[in-house]
């Protein structure tokens, strides 16, 4: 009894006993229960393992070595890179407002940050012309006063997917603020360190996990980024044709084509799922 009263506390000290060991799978499942989440399961897999079982593997490397496919690779990494930066720059700086600061509207102001995440994506490209197009309220002084002309050009693109994809960047890294201590920013500042000094010498080591996940989230996010894309920056092959608007093209034209674009897609979304595999894919 001692020894089992021992396991007991060790277990309770541990955080409970580890579970999964000799445990029968879905023992004590109601079947209403089960049978809804297999269901589900088997919804969000077959279309998967549909692109799979219907790749034309034969003709696979013919079709990702052609030209036009490595250029639109080319374009979507360095479009989804140049807006990932982007994020960055102006994407932490925002987290860090929204977590560390008090201000009149805070809560508004977070609500706009995430709108793009439930905007429906050409609504965000229209938005986005009406705003920085070429007689756009700021984009009519961008060509009048410096003839800078976003929409249709890579830089557009960039715009596009840096609008959709940022807020996943600033979700992120503002909840890793709110989990990190702010006595540390506290500590450095009463020894003389001025508040950019502390963030950056402080506060920017501590939450580097959290920006590194939401870059990634963003990065994945502008990749795969197509409504407003091509609402605002149009689909113009070598210019502002990324992947996910070559494999929309394709699919009109030589379906074959769309499946194999779509598995290079598919195969960047399981890299960057098995890169962040310790915050989304371990048992708790």
């Amino acid at each position: 009894m001692k020894s089992l009263d021992r396991t007991g506390a060790a277990d309770t000290l541990k955080g409970g006993p580890r579970r999964g060991r000799g445990r029968q799978p879905f023992k004590g499942v109601p079947l209403p229960l089960l049978l809804p989440a297999l269901l589900g399961l088997a919804f969000l897999i077959l279309p998967l393992v549909a692109l799979l079982v219907r790749a034309p593997w034969s003709t696979l490397p013919e079709q990702l070595t052609s030209a036009e496919v490595w250029q639109a690779l080319r374009l979507s990494l360095v479009c989804a890179t140049a807006a990932t930066a982007l994020s960055l720059l102006i994407g932490v700086p925002l987290a860090w407002l929204l977590a560390r600061t008090e201000f009149p509207g805070r809560g508004l102001v977070r609500a706009l940050v995430t709108l793009p995440l439930v905007l429906p994506p050409v609504v965000g490209g229209v938005a986005l012309l009406m705003a920085l197009g070429r007689n756009g309220i700021v984009g009519q002084w961008l060509d009048s006063w410096f003839g800078v002309t976003l929409p249709f050009t890579t830089a557009g693109v960039i715009v596009a997917e840096t609008f959709v994809a940022m807020p996943f960047l600033v979700i992120s890294v503002e909840g890793t603020l709110r989990a990190a201590d702010p006595r540390y920013e506290e500590a450095a500042t009463t020894l003389g360190a001025s508040r950019f000094t502390a963030f950056r010498r402080v506060t920017l080591p501590l939450i580097a996990p959290g920006i590194a996940a939401g870059a990634v989230l963003a990065w994945a996010r502008a990749l795969g980024e197509f409504g407003a894309t091509i609402t605002f920056a149009g689909n113009f092959p070598g210019r502002t044709q990324t992947m996910p608007l070559a494999v929309y093209l394709a699919l009109q034209s030589d379906p074959a084509a769309a499946i194999a674009l779509s598995l290079v897609l598919l195969a960047v979304s399981i890299a960057v799922l098995a890169g962040l595999r310790d915050r989304w894919m371990t048992a708790s």
